[in-house]
């Protein structure tokens, strides 16, 4: 009697596939889990059963028997930034061309957030992670030694976080905010203001806290503000807490933070911003004051993007590599699926600063150059 299926247009079974080819049902698993020993014969005649009775492999009973879904989870801070987005294709173009899915969360930075898509990651049992994670300090990755714990490798993207010893790829933050600020010293200005800073317990950081700010806060951030600070240092420049900015990260906080600097009666003559929302919000603060791109304040930011080519004047950017970072991550990722248990690695991956006009010398002497 020929086997029945459940409703009209369900998708064959394992079964069906093996009464086709003559087999057992045993040798038809086999052969389309691709795993175990089967004669070329049989695995010939169960591949001509399956293409002719189009038989797609149930992914999910395929994983408990092997143990492996072909998947990696990914977690990053937001789907609709220009460089995560990046990221996301590199890590895509990895997977695909290895017969790799993708599955992809976003956070918005929120570690609670972070947490409950760790946890379905883990449930969905991907074969891996990579993760731009929100956690700062050693007390926040329970989530993330959970995964490990079970055998999914973590690999960290676009920072680190203190405590973890993981595999990470990363940029070289702190000296490319510090190249970016030399750059703007060279050009002149001594009043450079820096957005995003991070939040400061109080509402504002004292001189002598820079270190306990920097402990405080994401790893990717904090290297950017030492390498600020760095420059700096090294011309001599008083740092000034006053010139980072402490407001909610996003573009709308972003412009009343910068506009209020520029009204001050010691305004800064130059922007470094860290992101392509501060980049935004401190060109509308320029102009909401009335100021006017590299005439009156010069501006570097990091995330090259293709409007920054077309805008008047062109703006000088940092562009991050980020289809090799995705790459990267994704190879780090396949190294510890395929039962590398070396010891973790940090591959930093170099920037490019892209010298355009949005650089020029200041027009006004601030209070710092007569003291």
């Amino acid at each position: 009697m020929p086997l029945q299926r459940a409703r009209s247009g369900s998708s064959p079974t394992i079964a069906e596939v093996a009464a086709e080819a003559g087999v057992g049902k045993a040798t038809a698993a086999r052969t389309l889990g691709n795993y175990g020993a089967v004669s070329a014969e049989a695995r010939a005649r169960v591949l001509a059963a399956a293409e002719k009775l189009r038989y797609r492999p149930n992914s999910i009973a395929r994983s408990m028997t092997t143990g492996v879904t072909h998947t990696i989870g990914v977690i990053v801070a937001d789907v609709g930034n220009p460089f995560f987005a990046g990221v996301m294709r590199g890590i895509a173009d990895a997977c695909d061309a290895v017969g790799y899915s993708v599955i992809v969360l976003s956070t918005d930075e929120t570690l609670t957030k972070e947490q409950s898509a760790v946890g379905l990651l883990i449930d969905k049992q991907v074969d891996a992670i990579i993760l731009a994670s929100a956690a700062v300090r050693p007390d926040e990755t329970a989530h993330i030694l959970e995964a490990s714990s079970r055998e999914i490798p973590v690999v960290l993207i676009d920072r680190k976080v203190r405590g973890l010893d993981l595999d990470a790829v990363v940029i070289d933050n702190r000296n490319a905010a510090c190249h970016a600020v030399e750059r703007l010293i060279d050009a002149g200005h001594r009043r450079i203001a820096f957005a995003w800073g991070p939040s400061f317990r109080g509402g504002t950081m004292e001189r002598g806290l820079l270190a306990t700010t920097v402990d405080e806060s994401l790893w990717s951030q904090s290297e950017r503000l030492m390498g600020y600070a760095d420059a700096l240092a090294a011309a001599g420049i008083a740092f000034d807490p006053l010139l980072v900015t402490n407001c909610t990260h996003n573009e709308e906080a972003t412009v009343g933070a910068v506009e209020a600097m520029l009204r001050s009666t010691d305004p800064p003559t130059a922007v470094l911003t860290t992101e392509t929302d501060a980049t935004v919000g401190a060109l509308r603060a320029i102009r909401a004051a009335g100021l006017t791109l590299a005439e009156d304040v010069s501006v570097i930011g990091f995330d090259d993007t293709s409007w920054a080519s077309v805008m008047h004047p062109p703006l000088t950017m940092i562009a991050q590599p980020m289809l090799e970072l995705g790459r990267a991550a994704a190879r780090h990722a396949f190294a510890r699926i395929g039962g590398d248990r070396g010891d973790s690695v940090v591959e930093t991956i170099p920037t490019t600063m892209i010298e355009r006009e949005s650089v020029a010398p200041p027009v006004r002497v601030s209070a710092a150059d007569v003291r």
